[in-house]
């Protein structure tokens, strides 16, 4: 009789004094492909990491046995579920809006760089790769700069590199984020093929839209594994009747110090038939047109869906709207009623904006406590560098216990798992009550409880007549108030229509 692959018996790990894996047994034998789902914070990374041996003090036994006769390289590959790369002189202190400067390229390797340099320090052959970058549709971005990169594009290059690798074992943590549908069947395809020529594969994530060679389920809960006879996501059930709401974000709810902001949006508003209007919006970076001819209208308190394939120009639309690209001076682009470019500064657009998406993830400071993070809100900063008052600090406060972050008001965010991390951006978003929601795959890194939790505090927010604009690629995880919808393909529109909850 053969080894299990993995065998893991009494793993035992705690974080600030509290236990996230307990006494954990687990075995994987051959011929064995796991879906490994459970709550946000449960420790699946923790339990991904500690296999791959990327967390070498554990208390416990962990065995990874290889089949040295295979001619597949006798290691295990961990998929970080997102992708962390620095510029050319090995930093990577990026800032969120430097995506969009000129400069981009020349600060960051390209992805064919980047890929040469890998396959390199891995003695990989080259001779697959391009059947790989075509399989996940990433062949036309080969000369991008990897800072121009959406968060998809990222997640298939981090992909790229592990099916190029073609490991004994492949531990993939969640593979899916910000992929889009046709992306994903396409991953699938290639996740089964990999095992079936000899590649095991555990998939972390609580996705269900899975490769035909998963054979094997299990959640994490309470620190131990709980096997599955199918990708059940056995998480606790949303409450019947939402909390209600901050009392802050509520209808009828102003403060004294938000009544002249108030006053003036209310303002803007009535004054303006719509809050956004592109009229033939072109964006350029060199020989490459990433917006084309972009004719759209937002009214105020519409909620729109912005969908389209990785690439396809939604994260530099909505950063014309959010005021963090230069070109938008350059465009027929109108804001609150006004032309860019007419003497608005980017900060007094800002404020009147709640904005969340993976990349502002990527950039946000690391080192802000969750409190300091949240706050950080009002000011529309990546920390906190001056102290609120007391009407502020109150409504921290209240978000804080709403998202039920009180335990880690005061931990860093780069000592949380994702999951909280996400929790704390999206109470940022809200904290200053904005006119506009824009929600960039907001829900990435949340189990199903905190995804419904937070797309019914979206549909709440919207009946006070909040303007939502939201992307997300999983139709399954959409709040309610979506009304229309806008596709992008190769950065022109596709198609606008009237949804009748359809979605």
């Amino acid at each position: 009789m053969s080894n299990p692959v993995v065998h893991i018996s009494n793993l035992n790990l705690k974080y600030q004094q509290q236990p996230v894996l307990q006494n954990l047994c687990w075995t994987i034998n051959s011929n064995e492909n796991w879906w490994l789902g459970g709550e946000s914070g449960s420790g699946k990374t923790t339990l991904a990491k500690a296999i791959a041996g990327l967390i070498p003090s554990l208390e416990g036994d962990i065995q990874v046995n290889f089949d040295l006769s295979s001619a597949l390289p006798a290691k295990a590959y961990y998929v970080a579920n997102w992708y962390q790369f620095k510029d050319l002189e090995g930093a990577s202190n990026f800032y969120y809006q430097q995506r969009y400067q000129s400069l981009a390229t020349a600060i960051t390797a390209t992805v064919i760089a980047e890929l040469t340099r890998f396959g390199n320090d891995q003695q990989l052959s080259f001779d697959t790769l391009e059947q790989l970058l075509t399989a996940l549709g990433f062949a036309a971005l080969k000369n991008a700069a990897l800072l121009q990169l959406s968060s998809g594009e990222h997640k298939k290059l981090q992909l790229v590199k592990a099916l190029w690798s073609k490991p004994q074992l492949l531990i993939l943590d969640q593979p899916y984020n910000g992929l889009d549908k046709l992306s994903r069947a396409n991953l699938n395809d290639l996740l089964t093929e990999v095992s079936e020529n000899g590649t095991q594969l555990i998939i972390i994530g609580n996705e269900t839209e899975l490769p035909a060679t998963i054979n094997r389920f299990a959640v994490l809960k309470e620190g131990k594994l709980q096997v599955l006879s199918s990708p059940e996501l056995n998480i606790r059930e949303l409450e019947e009747n939402i909390k209600p709401l901050p009392s802050f974000l509520q209808k009828d709810w102003v403060s004294t110090s938000d009544k002249v902001s108030s006053s003036v949006s209310k303002e803007v508003s009535s004054s303006a038939d719509h809050i956004i209007k592109m009229i033939d919006v072109n964006i350029r970076y060199g020989d490459k047109q990433v917006l084309k001819n972009i004719n759209w209208e937002v009214k105020s308190g519409e909620k729109w869906l912005l969908q389209g394939h990785n690439g396809s120009g939604k994260s530099t639309l909505l950063s014309l709207i959010s005021g963090d690209h230069p070109q938008a001076y350059a465009n027929n682009f109108y804001l609150f009623g006004n032309k860019r470019g007419t003497g608005e500064s980017i900060w007094e657009i800002k404020e009147r904006i709640g904005l969340i998406s993976p990349e502002l993830h990527w950039y946000f400071d690391a080192s802000a406590t969750v409190w300091q993070s949240i706050a950080s809100g009002f000011y529309d900063s990546s920390g906190l560098y001056c102290s609120p008052g007391s009407t502020k600090h109150a409504q921290v406060d209240e978000l804080v216990q709403y998202f039920g972050l009180t335990a880690y008001k005061n931990t860093l965010m780069n000592e949380l798992p994702l999951g909280k991390q996400r929790l704390t951006l999206l109470a940022r978003t809200i904290v200053k009550k904005p006119a506009i929601l824009i929600l960039d795959e907001p829900c990435q890194g949340l189990d199903q409880q905190q995804t419904q939790h937070f797309n019914r505090l979206v549909d709440e927010l919207c009946k006070d007549g909040t303007t939502l604009i939201y992307v997300g690629h999983f139709e399954s995880q959409l709040p309610e108030c979506i009304e229309k919808r806008i596709l992008l393909e190769d950065g022109a529109v596709k198609s606008v229509e009237h949804l009748l909850q359809s979605i």
